[in-house]
């Protein structure tokens, strides 16, 4: 039975002030997942974001398929990071990463997912059949979005990779 572990990491025409500004508000995640997904916050907005901060969501990973998912932000360093886990959803481990930092010309956003599937070998079955690829497609309109909003720092390289742990 598998871990995964996604890496995603994008540079932003952006000043770090500006990206957390954006990142660490949960009203933007919408923004920035596909339409497809119906991705819908049904309780846990504040204006600021904090440790302890459980933020519920409906979403549909895939066609006729609608589920709720609860994180809790449980890690939250401002201007820097923040850190989500998974509380009840489709997933049978979710720990996500959010990182900035200052580059030149920019900023660094950098996603650190690590996660696992319900279902044991079905599960990464699943994983080989469609949900890596969804994920992938997740990731890319989330970069479209981000690169759509902010532009692209001139420095560094973009970045997408998929493990097993």
């Amino acid at each position: 039975m598998g871990h995964y572990q996604i890496r995603a990491a994008q540079n932003l025409s952006c000043t770090p002030a500006e990206a957390w500004e954006f990142l660490s508000n949960p009203g933007n995640l919408q923004r920035i997942t596909p339409p497809k997904m119906k991705f819908e916050i049904l309780d846990g907005l504040a204006e600021n974001m904090f440790a302890g901060q459980i933020i519920h969501y409906k979403v549909s990973p895939f066609k006729g398929f609608k589920t709720h998912w609860v994180t809790e932000i449980t890690h939250v360093k401002e201007g820097e990071y923040f850190v989500d886990e998974q509380r009840f959803g489709p997933y049978a481990f979710w720990h996500h990463q959010h990182r900035i930092e200052a580059i030149s010309g920019g900023t660094r956003m950098e996603d650190i997912v690590n996660y696992k599937l319900p279902l044991g070998p079905l599960g990464d079955l699943a994983h080989g059949l469609f949900v890596k690829r969804q994920l992938k497609e997740i990731f890319a309109y989330r970069e479209a979005e981000l690169l759509r909003r902010f532009g692209k720092a001139e420095s560094g390289t973009d970045q997408l990779s998929f493990k097993k742990l």
